[in-house]
């Protein structure tokens, strides 16, 4: 890109930093605003990354500078906020899912259209290195024509570190709209869209004791289903076995793996970034780790966030959009599907559809 393209950041909550800092190794991005309900906490986080304002959302929504809003709020609001981004004359990147439901959503789609803003959506870890390098070897036909799938998810124990963890225990929250986006996501860019689900959910306690050294609160209600099994069925004919559990706290069972009539491909968490992708072809004896195609890494300091921001941002200097809001939708359509599933009612149609994001340049 041949400018810096300026953002700013709604909210400040537990993922900020990894914005934040992501960001930061990103010299075509700045952010220079941030934005939250609590403007001492926003103050705080301005100063700590040396970003230049802070104050209210309507304060930022104002700021003819910003060109780029990035709304990593909690997922209840994600549509109203997408909204009055889009409204306000901003692109808008936001948080995983794109809404808390498709029908919201959707109409956030239907304002970037009548607006002529750009939205998308996370999650962009499909872009790191462990993805990126899957893919390359999945299209290089290093395991032959793959055929199946696994996706496992335990329990992020969010009640033993987050001081008030109740919104991922309501509505927008839970195990498939909570770790689901960064599995499903990874699913899409390397096999394609998803054609139909089928599943069932369960809910193993009603009400959680929290346990977080600085909690706010003793114990939150559950209100959604806290663990789900699913069959996801792609386009292409794949099938895909899923867990996704909050209720899950331990397992050895691997996050991803693709299984192909040459051989197998295990992925890390798709949460992260830049950890070893391996395979093993058939006659081999041994797993070996692939080289990486990207040199997309993680800061030393935690946790990554902001090459889907990047990816909007070159997007709109005229790159292609990989973690597009028709991605994030498809993405979204998908996990309402498995939050519907139930052995009566079948297979759910996945409504919606979308190409696979095109790969990264290699170097």
């Amino acid at each position: 890109m041949s400018r810096s393209v300026n953002v700013g950041i709604l909210g400040t909550g537990s993922i900020f930093r990894a914005y934040a800092a992501g960001i930061a190794t990103l010299p075509e991005l700045t952010v220079t605003r941030v934005a939250d309900v609590d403007l001492e906490r926003a103050r705080t986080a301005a100063a700590e990354f040396g970003i230049p304002a802070a104050g209210t959302t309507e304060e930022l929504l104002a700021d003819d500078d910003v060109e780029i809003v990035v709304n990593i709020t909690p997922p209840a609001v994600h549509a109203p906020l997408n909204e009055a981004a889009l409204r306000a004359g901003k692109h808008v990147y936001t948080e995983k899912p794109l809404a808390a439901t498709t029908e919201l959503a959707r109409a956030n789609l239907v304002t970037a259209t009548e607006t002529g803003r750009t939205l998308g959506g996370a999650p962009d870890t499909f872009l790191g290195t462990a993805g990126q390098t899957a893919r390359a070897a999945i299209d290089d036909g290093l395991i032959g024509t793959p055929f199946a799938a696994t996706s496992f998810v335990r329990s992020s124990r969010v009640q033993a570190w987050h001081p008030s963890p109740g919104f991922f225990f309501q509505a927008g929250g839970g195990p498939v709209l909570d770790w689901g986006p960064y599995h499903v996501a990874a699913l899409v860019n390397l096999l394609g869209p998803v054609r139909d689900v089928m599943g069932a959910n369960a809910m193993a306690e009603k009400e959680l004791a929290v346990t977080a050294p600085e909690r706010t609160v003793e114990s939150v209600p559950v209100e959604v289903p806290t663990h789900a099994t699913s069959i996801l069925r792609f386009d292409s004919g794949v099938l895909a076995t899923v867990m996704y559990s909050f209720d899950v706290w331990d397992t050895e069972l691997p996050h991803l793996e693709i299984y192909g009539t040459g051989g197998t491909l295990s992925l890390p968490d798709p949460n992260t970034f830049d950890r070893p992708v391996r395979i093993k072809r058939r006659g081999d004896t041994e797993w070996s780790e692939l080289p990486a195609v990207t040199e997309a890494k993680a800061p030393a300091t935690g946790p990554f966030r902001g090459l889907g921001v990047l990816d909007l941002a070159r997007h709109l200097d005229g790159g292609p959009h990989r973690a597009s809001g028709d991605f994030a939708f498809h993405v979204l359509d998908v996990l309402e599907r498995m939050s519907l599933a139930s052995p009566e009612s079948g297979a759910l149609t996945v409504l919606s559809s979308v190409k696979r994001p095109a790969p990264l340049d290699r170097p």
